[in-house]
Parts: C-alpha cells; structure tokens; sequence
C-alpha cells in the first residue's frame, strides 16, 4: 500500500523556509497564486505584507544557516552582532563559496578556520557558530581590501578603538586579558602579524606604549580617563539646542533675605530627595543648632547644603576648567555629606547607581564623562543656558554615591547666581516636573521641555517675596508648595504670572 503524501499548506510553514526539490513545484504554485513570495535562491516567505527587507532582517541568522550550515560569524560582524550599513554580514566557511544577495542583506563568505577554541556553537537558535571575543578582534586587526559599494568585512583602526574601548567599559583589566586570550590563538588563526598589531593598540589604550590615537574614546582611555560616548552625545545634543535658543533672562529678585532663599533652597532640595523635616524643625536645626538625637546625619545634611548656598565663597563658585569642575563638584560633595562616611563624601562612586531601570554613567567613565561634557558647557553663553547644562550634565551622570540630585541643583543655582540670574527652588509641587523633564531629556533627547519646564519654575520662584522667613513661609504656604502632584500636571506655584518690574528683563 502507498504512503499518503503530506499536503504543503503555506499557513502551516514558518515566516520564512527554505524549499526542497519534493516542494518545488508545490512552492512555485502557491507563489503564483499569491500566497507565498520569494526571498532569494531557495528561499520564500509567509508573510505577504512586511517590506521583503523587514522579513529578512528579522530572520538573519535562520537564513545564514540555512545557506551556509556550520559557518562563523566572523570579522566586523562578530564584534557588531548586526549587518553593515551595506546589509553584508560576515561568514567563515571550510571551501570557497559564493556570497548570497537577499532582500537587503548581503552574506559574504571566505575561508577560514571552523574549528578554533573559544568559539561558541549552536549560535541564535542554530547550527551557526560565533566567534569568541579573542578571535573577533584579532580576526578584525587583518587588513582587507576594500570592495566596490561594499562596507569592509573588518573594522578600521579608529572602529577597532571604538570597540576596545566599549569592551573595556566595565573593567580595564579585560583588554589585558582580551589579550592574552588572543595569543592563545595565534597558531590556530596563523595571526602573528594580527596579534602584534592587536598587543600594540591595546597597549596604546592603556597608556602603557606609545604612539598615536586615532579617536577621542581611544586617547581618553590612554590618559585612564574614559567616557560614554551615548551621553557626551546626548550633551551635545542639548548644548546645541541651547546654542540655537534665545537667552532666558529672569533678573535676580530684590529685596529677597538670603538667609531665607538658602533656608528654603537647601530645605526643599533635601526634602525632594527624601530627608524630610517639618519647617519649623528644620529652622531650629539651620538657625539653632537644634540636631535631632534621632536624625543627626538628616540634619547635617540640610546644614551641610545651607552652608553651600548661602556663603558668598560657594553660591556662585563655577568652573573654567575641567578641572575646576571636578574640583567643586567634590568638594561640595565633601562638605554637604561629610557627617556620612559610609557614602565616600567627595569621592566618585565606585559602584554602578540607577533609578528604577535606568543606569547612570558606569563608574570607570564618570571622570571621563564629565571632562568631555565640559567641552560644551564653556562653548555656551553664561546664565540660564549654561545652568540648564550643568544640571543636566551632573545629573546624568550621577558620579556620587548619593546626594546627586543636591550637587546638580547647586551647580545650576551657582550659574544663575553668577550671571545675576534668578535662582531655582524645586518645591515638593514641582518636583515631579522638574524629574520627569530630566527623565524626558535622558529618555528622548527632548531639549525644549526641560528648558521650558526649569523656565517655569525659575519664573514660579521669582514671583515668590522671599524677603524674610515668615512671609516667605506664608507664600510658600498658600501657592500649596508642600504638596505632591503628577508630572507635567502641576499648576503654576503661584496663580499669577511673574510680577512686572526690575526682576524680569525678558523671558521667552
């Protein structure tokens, strides 16, 4: 009795398959009929709708495999994990094969090993095989030829710094072993003259040979301080936005005492990060001397941050320098948290930090980070442009273990206070703004709503008559100040716009 032959029925195939010489003429009609369409040689799709392109893409390595069974992925590939702005991914195979067009991707081929100690098998749900880390960069320190309207197989030497650097991110130590690894494998590769090149660069970026550089990550790494190159880009992307702005000038308020503005500068700041004190406790702890026996390292913080605001040396201590920066920011850090050693006052991090989801710049990179990020803030115009920077800057970046949010809104106020502009208060009110415009900026890049939304709160701080502790209490008071609400959602701290006069030269 003959064997019932199984059906080809399209809806029953994966989004893309490859076809069988039993299933080519059953293929070839569902194709006509309009319920399959082709990919490439062999190869179709399900789905009738996406761009050709987007299908392929989604399933590179299952349609590597299928072409090449038991291949590498090697070269530029191997260290970038996607195709080359060409569409080319790289493949190793054991004979001479043809490369393969498909939909936008182009799968290149050479000889090489594919057999070599550290590379991983069974690679993205197939037979493919990934090259370790070691044989990936000593695979891309080969020199390749160019090919007409093709991107090359491996990286260029400033690529290849790039991609050093980011491996290095978390622990230098890593390129010293990165290195050793690929001596193990020089005879397997027969990569003598690639592995001289790869010790040499790596000892470059490590400051420990010399010779030049050819990309900022990489001379930044050889001086031991690296950077993050998504958020000195993000800075860049801020400062040009503020470079293309209009100035936003609201004029220091007169009249106001400023033993109450930093009183209520230094309370509010404290209380949005969590050390909350009722106001007339945190007056007699300011005023008094009054330290809590319960909350003696609360209280010395909400001291600690008066003092910094209110001393002439401090309130508009800015830096011209890198260097300058670095210096304030943790001295500052020092004398606000000094009655806590257990958070290092003064000292960079030393462990990674984030809010919620979102990590802040590693530990290895926040020197780096800053000094990079200082380059832009001194190509923008002093007050209320370079403030917004400097805020952002030391905010994204987090170097401190704690007290982050305190030194970034210090450093803003600083700026202010030196171009004669209003300082900023973040109330309990405004607080969720004032976070969700810096989450927005971290998140989306969006410039103009932090601009617009510290604007509104500097404007919300200078209608407020901060001429002694009680009236300014009462003010603060009876615009509700205290009070929590969602971001972006919050009323103006006080139901009338700035009041006219001196105070307010312009505003935008």
């Amino acid at each position: 009795m003959n064997a019932t032959k199984t059906p080809f029925v399209p809806d029953e195939q994966p989004e893309v398959f490859f076809s069988t010489s039993e299933l080519t003429r059953a293929v070839s009609y569902q194709v006509g009929r309009g319920r399959l369409r082709k990919l490439g040689p062999r190869l179709y799709t399900t789905n009738l709708d996406d761009p050709l392109e987007d299908v392929a893409r989604r399933n590179l390595w299952k349609i590597a495999a299928g072409y090449f069974p038991g291949a590498v992925v090697v070269d530029r590939t191997a260290i970038e994990f996607r195709p080359a702005a060409d569409g080319s991914i790289t493949l190793a195979v054991d004979r001479r094969r043809e490369d393969v067009n498909v939909a936008g991707l182009r799968l290149r081929t050479r000889v090489g090993p594919i057999d070599v100690p550290g590379d991983s098998t069974g690679q993205f749900g197939t037979d493919l095989r990934l090259s370790s880390r070691a044989r990936a960069f000593l695979d891309n320190m080969r020199d390749t030829r160019g090919r007409a309207r093709l991107v090359s197989r491996t990286l260029s030497r400033a690529e290849m710094e790039e991609a050093l650097d980011e491996y290095a991110r978390n622990d230098p130590e890593e390129l010293t072993r990165l290195r050793e690894q690929a001596r193990e494998l020089v005879p397997a590769l027969d990569a003598a003259k690639e592995f001289a090149a790869l010790d040499n660069l790596i000892g470059r970026l490590l400051g420990t040979r010399p010779g030049p550089l050819l990309t900022a990550r990489g001379r930044a790494r050889s001086r031991g301080t690296p950077f993050d190159p998504a958020r000195v880009a993000r800075f860049e992307e801020l400062a040009g936005y503020l470079n293309s702005a209009g100035p936003i000038r609201v004029l220091e308020r007169e009249g106001n005492d400023r033993e109450a503005f930093a009183f209520f500068e230094a309370y509010f700041s404290n209380y949005i990060e969590g050390t909350e004190f009722d106001v007339k406790e945190a007056q007699e702890i300011v005023f008094e001397g009054a330290i809590p026996s319960m909350r003696p390292k609360d209280a010395r913080d909400v001291v600690g941050t008066y003092e910094l605001v209110v001393r002439d040396s401090q309130r508009a201590r800015v830096p011209q320098s890198a260097d300058e920066l670095i210096d304030i920011l943790t001295d500052q850090h020092k004398r606000m948290l000094e009655a806590r050693p257990e958070v290092s006052p003064g000292k960079f991090k030393s462990k990674p930090n984030h809010s919620g989801g979102y990590y802040f710049v590693d530990p290895g990179q926040v020197e780096g980070t800053l000094r990079e990020g200082f380059g832009f803030y001194k190509a923008l115009p002093p007050g209320f442009a370079r403030a917004l920077y400097a805020l952002f800057v030391v905010s994204e970046v987090h170097p401190f273990n704690d007290g982050n949010g305190r030194i970034a809104r210090i450093l803003m106020n600083s700026e202010l206070t030196a171009a004669g502009l209003e300082r900023i208060i973040v109330t309990t009110r405004t607080r969720s703004d004032y976070l969700g415009a810096l989450r927005a900026m971290s998140y989306q890049g969006w410039s103009r709503t932090l601009e617009s939304i510290l604007a509104d709160i500097q404007r919300q701080t200078v209608a407020l008559d901060l001429s002694s502790l009680k009236v300014a209490e009462q003010q603060l008071d009876d615009a509700k100040a205290y009070e929590y609400v969602s971001a972006f959602g919050s009323a103006p701290l006080l139901e009338l716009a700035p009041r006219p006069g001196p105070h307010v030269e312009s505003q935008r």
